[in-house]
């Protein structure tokens, strides 16, 4: 009877257990769904707004080429559709320091990320959906930069390249001389902007290339472009032109110099424009760019590439080795005469060039020396032409190491800023744009100075590729580590009471030892 009882409590705890394991997985699961839905909104906000400002950027740095070159709408959408798929890798991992740190610090701030720890759950089994989520996205990230980069860079790069050939606009300014129309050179002094009638215009035509010796004046005018935009049709009111002629075969004692001038009440010019319209540049122009391959690709370029250097570097080398370092020629030396003919032939003669030295005239002497310092600077010339030409090559191949490595670097990137932000939002406990948009901005700055600066290192071959690329990785995943491990043990890191503190103890310490050195100074007194 006794041992059916505690079968039947056994049984009761089982499932007892049971049905509290399956109350904590299910608690757990909604958890991790609670955490994806707070962490996804901010990745996708945080994300084009990083994007945005990326775009804004490059619109700065080009505003000057951009401006006043007539571009329509459709071009401008899709040179900046194309820019910003390029800029996709490198917002990525700023959009997810900034989201994890608002999400974290959102949770800690409500005490949301307390009342989990309370009841058991540990930090890093919290961190774990978003780690797997990271890492599907740092992935993702490694495909489009490997397969969707390459392709939007290349026509980025072109079409830009396109519209910095497009010329100008013309847009003539009053006061100032304008040169956007070729072999002519234009001066107004007033415009109307509702007639777009010119005043007082000042024509000089260069198409004879004889510099300013053809002038047209007028006292108005109007300027406007064909149909097909492929000429600029001048219509000119009460002027006159001025043309220098040309004098052939004349001495020029004996130049007159003749010119013709006329009158005219309306005179019509019409030019050629070539170079206004937008012409697509040449594929070929830009594909065998770095950033335009994919790693397979990078990987041929770069084992091409170091076959070919060694190839040139042991062909230089054999023909150093097989170079004639000893030039000797019309020196007559005195040297020993030998006796036994039958020795001499036996016996390897030792070139003693002091020996030869000495045996010259001063003259010869001279000449010998002049001779030798000559060719030693040809030698010196030789050398560095051929250095210089090695380290180029180098740092051609360094330029493809460094892209195959880059687009590692770009997705690991993922894992290290969100390693860094949920441990650090856990530990300040500040949601919003404020404190998380400042902390993400100085670390993305750090990443960023750290990866320009190794990777310039690395293109001059002064650090190897591996250490170079990865150095930012490898200096922030560290400090990741270390502030999941202050996260998990609820550390006051970045609490300011605990720094002062930290000041208040040496103050209460020094002014301790400074009391009783005045004590013991005055006991001795």
């Amino acid at each position: 009877m006794h041992s059916k009882n505690e079968q039947i409590l056994k049984e009761i705890f089982d499932k007892n257990e049971l049905i509290l394991h399956f109350k904590c997985n299910k608690s757990v699961k909604k958890i991790d769904s609670f955490l994806l839905k707070s962490f996804i909104g901010p990745l996708i906000f945080t994300f084009f707004i990083v994007l945005i400002i990326l775009l804004l950027q490059f619109l700065w740095m080009y505003v000057d080429e951009l401006a006043g070159k007539g571009l329509d709408f459709k071009i401008l959408s899709e040179l900046l559709y194309y820019f910003a798929l390029t800029f996709v890798p490198r917002a990525l991992p700023l959009g997810i320091l900034l989201a994890s740190l608002m999400t974290f610090g959102n949770m800690g701030e409500f005490s949301e990320l307390s009342a989990m720890k309370s009841s058991g759950i540990p930090l890093q089994r919290i961190m774990r959906p978003l780690i797997i989520l990271i890492g599907i996205i740092a992935i993702i990230s490694f495909f489009f930069s490997n397969n969707v980069l390459p392709y939007s860079t290349f026509k980025a790069r072109s079409l830009l390249y396109a519209i910095n050939r497009k010329k100008p606009d013309i847009n003539i300014q009053a006061g100032t001389f304008y040169n956007g129309v070729p072999d002519f050179s234009i001066k107004i002094t007033a415009k109307d902007p509702v007639t777009n009638r010119l005043d007082n215009l000042i024509i000089y035509d260069h198409r004879q290339r004889r510099g300013n010796s053809s002038v047209i004046m007028a006292d108005s005018g109007y300027m406007r472009s064909t149909s097909d935009e492929g000429g600029l049709i001048m219509t000119l009111y009460n002027g006159s032109g001025y043309n220098e002629l040309e004098e052939k075969n004349v001495s020029p004692s004996l130049r007159k110099y003749p010119y013709r001038k006329d009158y005219f009440k309306e005179q019509t010019i019409v030019i050629p424009l070539t170079g206004f319209d937008l012409q697509r540049s040449e594929e070929g122009l830009f594909k065998s760019g770095p950033a335009m391959l994919n790693i397979s690709q990078l990987t041929f370029t770069i084992d091409s590439l170091n076959k070919k250097y060694t190839e040139k570097l042991n062909r230089e080398f054999k023909d150093f080795k097989n170079i004639k370092l000893y030039v000797v020629r019309n020196i007559k030396a005195k040297m020993p005469t030998q006796t036994d003919k039958s020795e001499t032939k036996n016996r390897v003669r030792k070139f003693d060039t002091k020996a030869m030295f000495d045996s010259l005239t001063v003259i010869e002497k001279r000449t010998v020396l002049a001779k030798a310092i000559e060719k030693l600077k040809e030698g010196n010339g030789i050398l560095v032409e051929k250095n210089e030409s090695q380290h180029y090559e180098i740092r051609a191949i360094k330029k493809y190491e460094a892209e195959w490595n880059n687009k590692l670097t770009m997705s690991f990137a993922c894992l290290v800023f969100f390693f860094i932000g949920a441990p650090l939002g856990a530990i300040i406990r500040k949601g919003g744009l404020g404190t998380p948009a400042v902390i993400s901005i100085f670390f993305f700055v750090v990443y960023y100075v750290i990866s320009i600066s190794a990777q310039k290192l690395v293109e001059e071959d002064v650090v190897g590729t591996f250490a170079g690329m990865w150095a930012a990785s490898y200096i922030l995943l560290p400090i990741g580590i270390f502030l999941t491990y202050k996260a998990t043990t609820d550390s006051v890191i970045l609490n300011i009471e605990t720094y002062m503190m930290f000041f208040k103890k040496i103050k209460d310490f020094l002014y301790r030892i400074f009391i009783n050195e005045s004590n013991s100074n005055s006991a001795k007194d």
